[in-house]
């Protein structure tokens, strides 16, 4: 009869008669005695031992396959140089027939940048050349004139036809501006102005010049045509005389010009304020009506010169310079006047006599004064007189 747990190299051994002995026997597992027995069961344990170093043995393999296979490669490396490096030992060296280049110096970023810089530009020859001809494009003009020693610096042939327009009008504002001030200021003031900066003189004639361009008439041309009849030797005072374009055009007749204004150019204008002093000899009356006394003076001409706040004082000094009988021409912006009449009561109280009167132009309104006898007049009265100036207005313009 089969066991139920037949186990090969075990043996269950039959129950005996003997009652405790027997039971104790076959509780306890006991090794087979025999010989086939114990050798079945070593070679079962040789086995499964093996299967377990086989089984450990295969899962390294597989986790460090590609360790391995690098560590193969880089020890078969590592062993061609040794085998190489073996080799070139053995061999003799031959001697080396290619020189080793040293390293170009290094070279500075500007100028790097200059040369990438110059690159640029020579990659855009043409907008180069059109911005150069832009610019040089005034070339064509005449060579400039020579200019006089009180021109400015800057030449108008160099100036392109925008410059010359901002130029003009920039002149134009700042003798409107200066003109202006002048106008609202008396004589001292004025002087005083010209002194701090000797430029506003310059800029105030540049401007005036540019102005008088516009007028239909200018009034100093009409009296370089008056007086070119009169007879040689004839003194005129031109009183505020500009850049003496009066004299510039009556000397060569014959006549004597004495040029006076706020600053002399050095030539023909005498420094001087014709409101305070002119450095002309006269005297006035000083206990009873007359003439004076010295004068050396025939004609004074005052050509849009009665600007500042205190001109009667001007007229003033007319009258002390002129010779008896002497002539006072005046030309003054006809806008100005508030009242004509009263403007020659004002000359009359002063000590002169309308001789004529010329409102023709739509622009100017010129006078003709003879000097004539009058009483002394005391610094209080002079006051007087002098406050009625306001009978000429200043000249004012718009805001731009």
């Amino acid at each position: 009869m089969p066991q139920l747990f037949d186990v090969p190299g075990w043996s269950v051994a039959e129950p005996t008669a003997s009652g405790s002995k027997s039971e104790k026997s076959g509780k306890k597992r006991k090794r087979p005695t025999s010989d086939t027995s114990s050798k079945l069961l070593s070679a079962e344990l040789n086995l499964e031992k093996l299967m377990d170093k086989l089984r450990e043995s295969t899962k390294p393999d597989q986790g460090q396959k590609a360790e391995s296979s690098s560590k193969f490669s880089l020890g078969k490396s590592k062993k061609g140089k040794k085998q190489s490096q073996d080799k070139s030992k053995s061999q003799p060296e031959a001697p080396l027939t290619r020189e080793i280049s040293l390293p170009k110096p290094l070279q500075p970023t500007g100028r790097l940048s200059k040369e990438k810089r110059r690159s640029f530009q020579e990659s855009r020859p043409e907008k180069r050349q059109k911005v150069r001809h832009s610019v040089d494009a005034p070339q064509a003009l005449p060579p400039p004139r020579t200019q006089s020693k009180s021109a400015s610096p800057d030449s108008e042939a160099n100036l392109t036809v925008m410059q010359k327009s901002m130029r003009a009008s920039l002149e134009g504002a700042k003798f409107r501006m200066i003109n202006e001030n002048l106008y609202k200021s008396d004589s001292q003031a004025a002087v005083q102005m010209m002194q701090e900066d000797p430029t506003v003189y310059r800029e105030y004639h540049t401007g005036f010049r540019h102005q008088v361009q516009s007028w239909p008439t200018n009034p100093v041309q009409q009296y370089i045509s008056l007086l070119k009849s009169y007879p040689p030797r004839t003194v005129i005072a031109d009183l505020g005389c500009g850049d003496a374009a009066l004299a510039r055009g009556l000397l060569p007749e014959g006549l004597i010009v004495l040029s006076f204004d706020l600053i002399s150019d050095g030539m023909y204008v005498v420094e001087a304020d014709a409101c305070t002093k002119i450095p002309l000899p006269g005297s006035e009356p000083e206990l009873q009506p007359g003439m004076g006394e010295a004068q050396i003076t025939d004609v004074v001409v005052c050509s849009l010169s009665l600007m500042n706040t205190n001109w009667p004082n001007c007229l003033r000094e007319a009258w002390r310079i002129l010779k008896p009988s002497g002539e006072l021409q005046i030309a003054e912006v006809a806008s100005r006047f508030t009242d004509v009449k009263e403007f020659e009561k004002v000359v009359s109280s002063i000590g002169f006599r309308l001789s004529k009167k010329d409102d023709r132009n739509s622009h100017f309104t010129l006078f003709e004064f003879e000097k004539i006898t009058r009483k002394p007049y005391s610094e209080k009265e002079w006051a007087k007189i002098t406050q009625r100036s306001s009978v000429l207005k200043p000249c004012e313009y718009k805001r731009r």
